[in-house]
């Protein structure tokens, strides 16, 4: 049986697809003849660059790739193809665009090219007489697929199409396999034992029997009627091997793309979150059917890191993981650090890092973290259920600046029960925090399947309908697009569209001002100098000479309630009365060298001059 295995724009340019390299992997650890690999999304940037002299390429693709998800514009672009109708989508784009004043002129431009790219691929897809074409697919990359899919099966009936992947968890597959006839199966869940059994029947057995047995297919008996075998339990990490992306970096070596990009690697050392099976946040749905978290051991690790870069000569790994093991700070990371490569390591992770944590971080050469932060306003964060206070995500932001780790996040706002009322305290306080690496933007929460918003409605969303940027990309009747698509509109919750447009000009101030600004504080003998150098604030050393102030600054330095920081003080000997010492905290506050939030304190000043990432 010969088999091929397919990932679609909008895959990252940059990295090869996880998915395929795992399957192509797990189909030759069963015995059976290794997959081929087609990597659309390559060849779609390398189309584009010489269907337009270069006006679009790589950089064009990848800012439709990052900044259009949530929009469905990626989807949009071939969706023409997909119905067979040029013009499907079209207003409904330009209209939705314009209540945005959103600019779609490179899409609009790519998609003249669309129909000619989706025969080029099915030419050479079909160029390799495959029996079996796989295509993974996440976010937006339905589209592009169902369309080569479709023109696949049009030219060669007999051959089979299989779709699995993120879009396909749960429901989603259901309604996929149910909507478009010529997806011959399509894989629910973790696909690494599913699909090479699948493979394994077609070639054995394709009875129905046989087909019932593979977990989490969805498949058509003799008369046409659909089946949906059930999702199987999550995978244990010792199932997954290691990923093999070969003809990915051939491929990659060989294309114009790969002058305009530096290659990452992409690895997974984990699956699932262990915060999320006992404290599931309210938005979050990104683990689908797969919460249960699971981790390779460190030697699997250690073992696959050394492998993957040593073979493809790549430094840059960049892991999946939605959120790294718990164990890893101090057993992967140190032995990383021992061996003393020259790693850029990229890392998801909780936001109530601490210093030796990052410590291991900076030492294993892990050179960006991304870590739930979503907000730095306490009650936001207990709605959100994240187990963290403002102040603690505060410190974060300075430790990690301290240690020169890049650190992406995201503001986010539109929650239940939420109050401006508790925005507007940390809102005055933003422009002190101008040294720190600021959120990339501010985003009013989107419904997510899967999410405790979406399977309980009366946490506070109970209306709730299809998002309107599927309406521009799929003809499908309400009940059933309902079932297949991942996000939703509802109406708006937590503070107004007004209010939200002070907080993004406060962060949009913050961005602007980050790179040229520090606060570091420098310990003298007699005294705590705090060098202050933030856009906005008067170029100022100050010096903190008085004992108790000194002995304060340092005792907020972790973070401290007032009670805390009493007890604190009295055990190093200033037993001084609270209205004294709020008088302190509050001479900090007003010169930025402190944030106060939901009664704690917490000093700002780093610990060393940072280089600026941003």
């Amino acid at each position: 049986m010969s088999v091929c295995l397919v990932t679609m724009p909008w895959q990252s340019l940059e990295s090869p697809s996880l998915p395929i390299g795992l399957l192509r992997a797990a189909v030759t650890r069963a015995g059976l003849e290794t997959p081929a690999t087609y990597h659309a999304n390559l060849r779609w940037a390398e189309f584009l660059m010489a269907r337009t002299g270069e006006e679009i390429g790589p950089r064009e693709y990848t800012a439709v790739a990052e900044e259009g998800l949530f929009d469905g514009l990626g989807d949009w672009v071939f969706t023409g193809v997909l119905h067979d109708d040029p013009s499907f989508g079209v207003q409904t784009l330009r209209e939705y665009a314009r209540q945005r004043e959103q600019d779609i002129d490179t899409v609009e431009r790519m998609r003249e090219h669309a129909e000619d790219f989706v025969d080029l691929v099915t030419d050479e897809v079909l160029a390799l007489r495959p029996t079996v074409v796989g295509f993974s697919t996440t976010f937006m990359q339905n589209v592009p697929s169902l369309a080569v899919a479709k023109r696949i099966k049009a030219r060669e009936p007999g051959v089979r199409i299989v779709v699995g992947g993120g879009n396909c968890d749960g429901p989603m597959g259901v309604a996929l396999h149910r909507n478009y006839p010529y997806v011959d199966f399509v894989v629910r869940g973790e696909g690494e034992v599913a699909f090479p059994k699948l493979l394994a029947v077609l070639v054995e057995d394709p009875s129905p029997t046989a087909l019932a047995t593979v977990p989490g297919l969805c498949w058509r008996d003799e008369d046409g009627t659909a089946r949906q075998n059930p999702q199987p339990p999550p995978l244990p990490m010792t199932q997954v091997p290691r990923p093999d992306f070969d003809d990915w970096f051939a491929q990659l070596e060989a294309s114009a793309v790969n002058a305009h990009i530096e290659p990452k690697l992409v690895m997974e050392t984990a699956r699932g979150c262990w915060w999320g099976e006992k404290h599931h946040c309210t938005f979050c749905g990104l683990n689908g059917t797969l919460m249960t978290f699971r981790a390779k051991s460190p030697e699997t690790v250690l073992a696959e890191l050394e492998e993957l870069t040593g073979r493809h000569r790549t430094l840059d790994v960049i892991m999946v993981d939605n959120i790294i093991d718990n164990s890893f700070p101090t057993t992967v990371l140190p032995r990383i650090a021992e061996l003393g490569w020259d790693l850029r390591l990229h890392y998801e992770v909780k936001s109530n890092l601490k210093p030796a944590e990052i410590e291991s971080f900076r030492a294993a050469r892990v050179s960006h973290v991304q870590p739930g932060i979503e907000s730095l306003v306490s009650p936001v964060l207990k709605i959100m259920d994240k187990g963290v206070s403002g102040v603690r995500n505060v410190r974060t932001l300075r430790d990690c600046e301290s240690a020169g780790l890049t650190v992406t996040w995201n503001w986010l706002y539109g929650f239940p029960e939420e109050r401006m009322a508790d925005y507007l305290p940390v809102m005055r306080q933003l422009p002190a925090l101008m040294h720190l690496q600021p959120p990339g933007g501010a985003a009013r929460i989107l419904l997510e399947r899967f999410s405790p918003y979406f399977e309980n409605p009366a946490l506070g969303f109970p209306q709730r309908w299809t998002a309107q940027a599927y309406r521009h990309v799929y003809a499908l009747p309400e009940a059933d697009l309902r079932d297949m698509v991942y996000l939703f509109d509802t109406d708006p919750a937590g503070i107004s569209d007004k209010q939200a447009v002070e907080l993004r000009e406060l962060l949009d101030a913050w961005s602007a001002g980050y790179p040229d600004s520090t606060l570091v504080r420098v310990d003298e003998p007699d005294a705590i100098v705090v060098e202050d150098r933030r856009v906005g604030w008067p170029a100022t050393d100050h010096r903190i000479t008085d004992p108790l102030h000194r002995a304060a600054y340092l005792a907020v330095e972790p973070g401290r309630s007032l009670p805390a920081l009493r007890r604190e003080l009295a055990g190093a000997g200033f037993a001084v009365p609270e209205a004294e010492l709020l008088a302190v905290l509050a001479g900090f506050v007003e010169r930025g060298l402190a944030f106060v939030e939901n009664g704690q304190w917490i000093a700002l000043a780093t610990s060393t001059i940072p280089i600026k990432v941003g």
